[in-house]
């Protein structure tokens, strides 16, 4: 090309990207994963919560929100096959967190290929960095649960130590510490991960030629300790007051009149105590537990706000698919220390950083409303997660309800599907070898997704196999999983899981059984240590 002509066609290139933003956009979608930390299935808005979730109750009524899709019942293990689109057991991270993750393509590996710039931000929980994992930038929590005011090993001026199970690890793209200690007295994780999102985001859009990204952002909240800035907190004062069947019963409520869900999810027996058998302190320290929990998810929402503006500025939104969820139900355990056990620090008050409290089976029960049980279950309580999902440019018939079954396997798939990336994980363009489903039709109209194999879940006391209609599930409290006995649930007609007809259908039984057992001695191996 001649040189005049050449420098004609710089200036009209420029004019057009002057006079047309969009031409400067990436034409594949950028991919954004939020993932919270223990948030219960009823904890939105848009799922029935009391709590004011009006950011993510938009993205829900702009985009979808389903109501059947799964997670694996347990932080590790969920965020393992989220990141890999195989089962836990297949990559060495189903039993303990603290294992090499072996044979371990993701889903930053695979969109790198495809030229994407890979951004993670939070927690990860395991050992490995994950930039090892193909992201490009990383920083966060490499570890488990962490105080969400103080990380750190000391206290901070004027401060009590800091409540902690244990030494944590922080990585900072490749630097590591595990004596992370923000200076900022103001310091609290949902605010800083959001912080460092939209700083890698601003730094990806400065970069030239411009890329596609792909953010994962892992959420510590609402996972225990539960802590909030105290001005969320005092948005929920006396609002607990009630009791958990007045708030589980109008969430409940919420959600048959916005038509969420139907007369295949009957609400279940409680399993939370009666009010009225607590006693007056009882009450007041419940009543605190509950303030703060919502106030951490009043937080999450305020700062998914600010990452929405973000985008929206800066001309990103519309063809950004955000996915929303949950790494496993509400959880019911408790953090305890010391004889009598009790919890750390418990001399402080409930919601500082000085304590670690959690939020206990009672309100657990109430968050993953009308599900039964919590995390660490197979049952839908402990494996329901929320799923929003929104994408203007890529979603038809916004602010749909969608009652299709989907799971963490189904992520990978689908983001190869509506990136045009290949899996790096096998051959070029093969993706055989991933258990999950493309969803991306989903994304268009209501479908039914062809399954080749039942989907299997297995963590410690719990099992379960579901195969279209059919679900079999167990739980051995105390025992390893195969110990439990089956039941049966028809999860079209009983979503809640409350008829078990397994003596009504031996042959059913005794086919998802056999299935099992058959995907259980195929990847059941002891996990490996981590040297």
């Amino acid at each position: 090309m001649r040189p005049a002509l050449l420098q004609l066609f710089c200036i009209l290139t420029i004019a057009l990207l002057l006079v047309d933003p969009a031409a400067a956009r990436p034409k594949t979608p950028n991919i954004v994963l939020i993932l919270v930390d223990d948030l219960g299935w009823s904890d939105l808005g848009a799922y029935g919560s009391e709590i004011p979730t009006p950011n993510l109750d938009s993205l829900a009524a702009a985009g979808l929100r389903f109501t059947q899709f799964h997670n694996h019942a347990k932080c590790f293990p969920s965020r393992a096959a989220l990141l890999t689109g195989l089962y836990p057991q297949q990559v060495n991270r189903a039993e303990r967190a603290y294992t090499p993750m072996t044979d371990a393509a993701t889903i930053a590996s695979s969109l790198k290929a495809a030229g994407y710039r890979t951004l993670m931000v939070g927690k990860h929980h395991g050992i490995e960095n994950p930039i090892s994992f193909g992201f490009d930038r990383y920083r966060g929590l490499r570890d488990g649960a962490a105080n969400h005011f103080n990380p750190g090993p000391r206290a901070r001026p004027g401060e009590p130590p800091p409540a902690r199970k244990r030494v944590r690890t922080w990585c900072f793209d490749g630097d590591c510490t595990n004596t992370y200690q923000p200076p900022d007295p103001q310091f609290y994780s949902t605010d800083a991960y959001t912080d460092w999102a939209i700083e890698f985001l601003r730094e990806t859009r400065s970069r030239q030629p411009i890329q596609p990204f792909l953010l994962y952002l892992a959420y510590q909240a609402p996972h225990d300790p539960l802590q909030a800035p105290a001005a969320n907190v005092h948005k929920f004062a006396g609002q607990y007051r009630q009791g958990y069947a007045s708030i589980a019963r109008a969430r409940y409520a919420r959600m048959r009149a916005t038509g969420l869900i139907d007369d295949s999810f009957a609400l279940p027996a409680p399993t939370y105590r009666t009010w009225s058998t607590l006693s007056a302190a009882e009450r007041r320290e419940q009543t605190l537990r509950m303030q703060v929990y919502a106030a951490m998810i009043d937080r999450l929402d305020e700062n998914i706000g600010r990452l929405v503006e973000f985008l929206q500025a800066g001309d990103l939104f519309d063809n950004t698919l955000i996915l929303f969820m949950s790494d496993n139900g509400a959880s019911a355990e408790w953090v305890l220390t010391g004889t009598p056990p009790r919890e750390i620090g418990h001399t402080h008050p409930i919601g500082s950083v000085g304590r670690w409290a959690s939020l206990g089976p009672d309100w657990a029960g109430v968050a993953n409303t009308p599900y039964r049980f919590y995390k660490n279950y197979s049952h839908q309580g402990g494996v329901a997660t929320p799923l929003i999902a929104h994408w203007p440019t890529g979603i038809k018939q916004p602010g749909r309800i969608v009652h299709e079954p989907g799971y963490f396997l189904d992520i990978h798939p689908t983001l190869l599907a509506v990136t045009g990336a290949v899996y790096t994980g096998g051959p070029a363009g093969a993706t055989a070898d991933l258990p999950g489903a493309d969803l991306s039709p989903l994304l268009h109209k209501d479908v039914t997704i062809k399954r080749p194999q039942p989907i299997f879940q297995r963590w410690q006391h719990s099992r379960s196999v579901r195969d279209g209609r059919w679900k079999l599930v167990s739980h051995a409290e105390g025992k390893t999983a195969e110990a439990g006995t089956w039941a049966l649930y028809d999860m079209q007609r009983d979503k809640t899981e409350t008829r078990d007809l397994a003596a009504h259908h031996p042959a059913i039984v005794a086919r998802l059984a056999g299935a099992y057992d058959r995907w259980h001695a195929r990847f059941a191996k002891p996990a490996t240590d981590a040297d």
